[in-house]
């Protein structure tokens, strides 16, 4: 007899099928049993009992564009009441912290300034860390004011940003872009003024000149308004990263960089602190690889259906609604 046929005398076609349902059922299971891990806070003081310090993430947390998110003031001004520490730690790096004073108060938010942290704050603190100043070189930004403000603050020089603004190159037969031989690294934010002439400027710089490509986060969508999602510096990092066929440094969310600060500036123990964010790719994955607890709200980019599903592998400690729910049966 062929081997196939005394195989199939060995293991019938009805044993194989079962133990196949038997993997798909079990692959199930696991899967189930990974999404039941997501619990939903419906007793507040499971979490706020166990918990210092809060970090809230901004964008789809307290407000969404220029609209504060329902129920946000009462439940700081709880926190507060209650000796809980908060920080304001955002991806977005289009303002500076002073920005971002500027725009709490604007909503009715009384946060002090040492409690906010952007992402074009960890630009401007990483090269710092890397004492980039000594160099006597210059920054490129792709990006808005924000990046700019904070690297003034350290005494950095930059170009491009937004002096850049509706530049176009020369693409005429013969054409070149020169840039300054200066910049040491390109710094990549959210910048909704992006062009070619910025996207050039990059490439040159990162490609021969070799300075640093450092890019705020990879976010792939942002709340410019409550309407809709739209494209985040997720875009912005992959038009440099495409050109250039580099990996950047990442200074935002998820990179530890902004918690290693926080906890020697302010002394703070990791095993008292929750991250609060409505994205798990940045927020929760921020709070999981750096040793702190995670809560995921459901009021920014993430839904439940994404959050449950059996292909979601980054599972936060506790999800609700919103932080407004840290009020409830506390």
């Amino acid at each position: 007899r062929s081997l196939r046929r005394r195989l199939a005398i060995i293991q019938p076609k009805e044993a194989i099928t079962s133990r196949a349902a038997l993997r798909k059922k079990s692959h199930q299971l696991a899967a189930a049993t990974l999404s039941s891990e997501a619990t939903r806070l419906s007793v507040a003081s499971d979490l706020l009992d166990n918990v210092d310090v809060f970090i809230f993430d901004c964008d789809g947390v307290i407000w969404k564009g220029d609209s504060l998110i329902e129920g946000i003031p009462e439940t700081l001004a709880m926190l507060r009441a209650m000796g809980k520490r908060m920080f304001f730690v955002t991806n977005n790096s289009t303002k500076s912290r002073k920005g971002y004073k500027a725009k709490f108060d604007s909503l009715g938010l009384d946060v002090p300034p040492e409690e906010i942290f952007s992402s074009s704050f960890a630009a401007a603190a990483y090269l710092e860390q890397t004492n980039f100043a000594a160099t006597g070189r210059k920054v490129y930004v792709i990006g808005e004011i924000g990046i700019e403000e904070e690297l003034a603050l350290i005494g950095i020089p930059t170009i491009g940003g937004t002096a850049d603004i509706g530049k176009a190159p020369d693409m005429s037969p013969g054409g070149k872009m020169t840039i300054d031989p200066a910049v040491g690294a390109v710094v990549v934010g959210f910048d909704r003024n992006i062009n070619y002439y910025k996207i050039q400027y990059a490439q040159l710089a990162i490609n021969e000149q070799k300075a640093e490509f450092i890019v705020t986060n990879l976010d792939a969508v942002t709340h410019l308004t409550d309407a809709q999602e739209w494209a985040g510096n997720g875009s912005m990092a992959g038009a440099i990263k495409g050109c250039t066929g580099k990996d950047p440094t990442v200074v935002g969310k998820p990179a530890p960089l902004m918690i290693e600060y926080m906890e020697k500036k302010f002394n703070l123990d990791r095993s008292r602190i929750a991250m609060v964010g409505d994205r798990l790719d940045t927020d929760i994955s921020f709070g999981k690889d750096n040793g702190l607890k995670s809560v995921l709200v459901l009021s920014g980019v993430t839904t439940q259906e994404k959050l449950l599903s059996p292909n979601n592998q980054i599972i936060p400690d506790f999800y609700c609604d919103s932080i407004a729910d840290f009020m409830s049966s506390k």
